[in-house]
């Protein structure tokens, strides 16, 4: 009677619409509609109107744990991963066991002799006047210099927690890099290549007091 009565409150239209949507014919008076869908839901497990907005609260039930269930996961992700960032690293070492904290610049725009003529003068200082002597160094190479070094005291004071203080360059050297070709016009409808060198730029940090 249940399915009865909510198949009776509703229209012509609205029988026809869904005799249509189980495409049933939807001919007939309305007493012919209401036990052709009846019949349909007998055989077929069909689910009067009712029943419809009731299975689809119970999927709203059921979706929302599965949502929440999601958000923990995440949740416990993020965790995980302040944990892990919050435990403190050791500091990689070379092959003598003195601390070596790595910045790497690759495929600088600059030749790799004119960079290893910075190079050169930073190399064994400590870091205060290894910044000094970039500061004043007039060659372009000075500043992409500067900045790896600025790197490499990053790297070691929020990923190894070192004092910056105690930092002194270890190893410091450039690598040539791939060679960018082009061509210039010259006279006599001539033309000379141009080669634009690159460079790899290291530099390694270690700690100059007792501690390393």
């Amino acid at each position: 009677m249940a399915e009865r009565t909510a198949y009776a409150d509703l229209t012509v239209e609205e029988l026809k619409a869904e005799l249509e949507q189980r495409e049933l014919p939807k001919s007939g008076k309305k007493d012919d509609l209401i036990a052709r869908l009846e019949d349909h839901d007998t055989a077929q497990g069909g689910r009067a109107p009712e029943d419809e907005s009731a299975s689809a609260e119970t999927a709203e039930a059921e979706e929302k744990p599965k949502r929440g269930r999601r958000r923990g996961a995440a949740e416990v992700a993020t965790a995980k991963r302040d944990e892990s960032s919050s435990i403190t690293r050791p500091a990689p070492r070379d092959k003598s066991g003195a601390v070596a904290v790595r910045a790497q610049a690759k495929y600088v725009r600059s030749a790799p002799r004119k960079a290893r003529l910075v190079m050169d003068h930073i190399r064994g200082k400590r870091l205060d006047d290894a910044r000094a002597i970039l500061s004043h160094t007039p060659r372009h190479a000075a500043t992409d210099i500067s900045k790896l070094l600025e790197s490499a005291v990053a790297n070691a004071e929020n990923n190894f927690e070192l004092d910056p203080e105690d930092l002194s360059i270890s190893r410091c050297f450039v690598d040539e890099g791939p060679t960018i070709k082009r061509f210039r016009p010259r006279a006599q409808g001539r033309a000379t290549r141009i080669n634009k060198r690159t460079s790899h730029m290291t530099i390694t940090l270690t700690t100059t007091g007792e501690e390393a």
